[in-house]
């Protein structure tokens, strides 16, 4: 396991020998330059933010003029009117996404769609299938992105891990918990974007940028109701003093999801109701950001969640366990211009994530607990260093440290020697590389690599690489490669779940393997852009469980094709389609040959959207071709069922009634149709929500 410290040594060394252009002058810095108003913490982007204005995927260097007059504070712009789903295939584009395509929806948007959590957010974007998100949603049925599992993807806020190496539904990633109000974009990237952040984002990378503050004081607020006992209220204060910005928000939420579900329906009570799906969130949020200087700034910010919520087993009777979910997430990060100008910028983040997750409740006569308590300190050293006009080197260092404290107890006599009381750690290094090579103005090579070093599975290293080429300015081609491994978490080699009754497997093996994706990137026509990407994965050792325990299952490989198209009609009118078709086959065991569950082999997703003079009208689109069951536990279940497909209208809108005072209306599954979203746990047909918001 040692052959490959060299590398600790070698790997910046090794990338940092690729040729370079004859020409080392100034590079051209987007409108994502460091300045006072800017926001200052790494992202997938890093130094630019998404040019949609310019010509597609050249990279022409431009005057130190021309420079000064596109890079303005964002203080002096306002935010477009007609902001939406962004597909970041045009302009000149950071090197590092260059090779896989960019996906970035910004916060009006986010306020556009009506979308109360990420889940909500993620759901629309091309290539996700989330099967389960809104009323009466489950945490824990499925969330994929590319075939790809919720942890077999990265999920980030400012550049920070919020992943947390449990991996079972109690205490895993919670999107449907994660609230909106302090979100300014969330961005979705792949291919080398693994080798930044992480070897096991077989699937993708999912970064949650939080808001800043600027310019004068300002006041915001909003307050929804609807149906089910929904109840949403959010609260913000931002602005700027001196050389200081600031941001503060607080949302609330709370609905009963109490609704009419048919016979067979999971968690269905004698009422014939949905019983045990409430759920409560509160969120504080606060950011603060300074400049010490023009070439140094310095960012804190913290997240608190608190969670309340019945769960709802998919496939099973009626149940009643509780799960209580608390998070903190606090990050400060240092962003310095090293050296004269601004060819060489350094990110310093020191992180700290708790996540405690308690699951409890009756079964019969007996009663059960489960707790997970997770707590993560990390360290990033991030440097950007552009060497010459045509290669840029990002590369620096990952620290991770968890500790996972698990508590289980059941009263029932045939799991009492079960009961325990586990405390594990582990602590995870990585060095990181990425070199972008312009080899010419229309060809990009990216190479990457991770070199891990982790207390439980030794040494490993994983590569990536990446090529894009511009076939004319207005069409390009592009591809990339990334090895990966997805190490087991603590609670499925430690833990006994006392919920489902499920042991522990101290032996599992890492899943390995690798992602793939090829593609072309389109400029249609002046105002239709457009993406079309094949994508693969092939996953070995993939985990699951077996009689009751965690085992290694076997081989998943993943086919598919994604398109995104994005139309501006004119400034008041745009439109977007999202189609994504994926084919993972279990290869190995007793499932061999069929369909890995949850998974739909199509979604689309299409919208229509009009805005003028505070106005807006917008109409979405959902197809679901339904996704194969996880459980078979009914007389007559067959092991290839699937849930039927759905056809799904959502509309939003909002109307403008004095100053920045306005109403809000979202309108829920307009046809009524009280579909299957995945093994028996229904929508509830037509639900709607009214509400005002306001700025000051």
């Amino acid at each position: 396991m040692k052959k490959n410290c060299w590398l600790l040594v070698a790997l910046p060394n090794l990338l940092m020998t690729l040729p370079a252009g004859a020409i080392d002058t100034e590079i051209k810095q987007q409108a994502g330059t460091i300045s006072t108003v800017t926001t200052n913490i790494p992202d997938l982007q890093e130094i630019e933010l998404p040019i949609t204005n310019a010509e597609l995927l050249t990279q022409e260097t431009v005057s130190d003029e021309e420079v000064n007059q596109e890079t303005q504070p964002e203080e002096e712009t306002q935010p477009a009117e007609d902001a939406d789903i962004t597909i970041e295939v045009i302009g000149e584009q950071d090197n590092l996404s260059g090779s896989t395509p960019v996906y970035i929806i910004e916060k009006e948007e986010i306020q556009k769609q009506g979308a109360s959590s990420v889940a909500d957010v993620l759901k629309r974007l091309p290539g996700f299938a989330i099967n389960d998100v809104g009323h009466g949603a489950d945490i824990h049925t499925g969330t994929y992105y590319r075939g790809a599992s919720i942890n077999q993807s990265v999920f980030l806020i400012n550049g920070r891990p919020i992943n947390n190496n449990v991996n079972t539904y109690h205490g895993t990633t919670d999107l449907n918990s994660i609230p909106v109000e302090s979100i300014e974009r969330v961005e979705l990237s792949s291919g080398v974007a693994s080798t930044l952040y992480g070897s096991s984002a077989f699937g993708g990378v999912v970064n949650i940028i939080t808001k800043e503050g600027y310019g004068k004081p300002k006041l915001t607020g909003s307050v929804e109701y609807g149906s089910l006992s929904l109840n949403n209220q959010q609260t913000s204060f931002s602005g700027s003093v001196g050389d200081a910005r600031y941001n503060f928000s607080f949302e609330r939420f709370f609905s009963d999801n109490r609704y009419r579900v048919p016979l067979g329906a999971a968690n269905r009570d004698a009422e014939g109701f949905l019983s045990n799906a409430d759920t409560a969130t509160s969120t504080y949020f606060g950011n603060i950001g300074i400049d010490l200087n023009s070439r140094n700034i310095l960012n804190l910010d913290v997240t608190s969640l608190s969670s309340r919520r019945g769960l709802i087993f998919f496939g099973f009777p009626l149940q009643r366990d509780r799960l209580d979910h608390d998070g903190l997430n606090i990050g400060l990060s240092w962003k310095a211009r090293l050296g004269n100008g601004d060819r060489s910028n350094l990110t310093t983040t020191i992180g700290y994530n708790q996540d405690y997750f308690s699951t409890y409740g009756p079964t019969g006569n007996f009663y059960r607990t489960g707790a997970l308590d997770t707590q993560q300190l990390s360290a990033r050293i991030d440097h950007e260093w552009q060497l010459s006009q045509n290669n840029k080197l990002r590369w620096g260092l990952d620290l991770k440290n968890t500790d996972l404290n698990g508590d289980v107890l059941s009263t029932s006599p045939n799991r009492i020697a079960n009961n325990e009381t586990e405390n594990r750690a582990l602590l995870n290094t990585a060095l990181f590389a990425v070199n972008s090579w312009n080899i010419s103005k229309n060809f990009q090579l990216d190479l990457g690599l991770r070199q891990s070093f982790d207390t439980e599975f030794g040494n490993y290293l994983n590569p990536s690489v990446g090529l894009r080429y511009a076939l004319t300015p207005t069409i390009a081609m592009r591809g990339n490669w990334t090895g990966g491994q997805r190490n087991p978490g603590l609670d499925q080699l430690y833990v006994f779940d006392t919920v489902h009754g499920w042991e522990p497997n101290p032996d599992l093996e890492p899943e390995t393997g690798s992602s793939w994706t090829a593609g072309v990137d389109v400029k249609l026509t002046e105002n239709l852009t457009g993406q079309f990407t094949y994508f693969g994965s092939s996953i070995d050792n993939r985990l699951g469980v077996v009689a009751g325990r965690w085992a290694n299952i076997g081989l998943v490989d993943t086919n598919g094709l994604e398109a995104a198209l994005q139309l501006k009609l004119n400034s008041g009118w745009s439109t977007f389609l999202n189609y994504t078709y994926t084919d993972a086959q279990i290869k190995t065991g007793t499932e061999r040959g069929l369909q890995l569950g949850l998974i739909p082999y199509s979604v689309l997703q299409a919208g229509v959207g009009y805005q003028n003079s505070g106005w807006q009208a917008n109409l979405y689109m959902t197809y679901n071709s339904g996704a194969r069951r996880a459980l078979f536990n009914r007389p007559g279940d067959q092991i290839t069922d699937f849930a039927p497909s759905y056809f799904n209208l959502d509309f939003s809108g909002r109307i403008p009634i004095a100053g920045n005072l306005g109403l809000t209306v979202y309108l829920e599954n307009l046809l009524g149709e009280q579909y299957e979203r995945v093994n028996r746990i229904y929508s509830p047909g037509f639900t709607f929500r009214l509400g005002l918001s306001s700025s000051l």
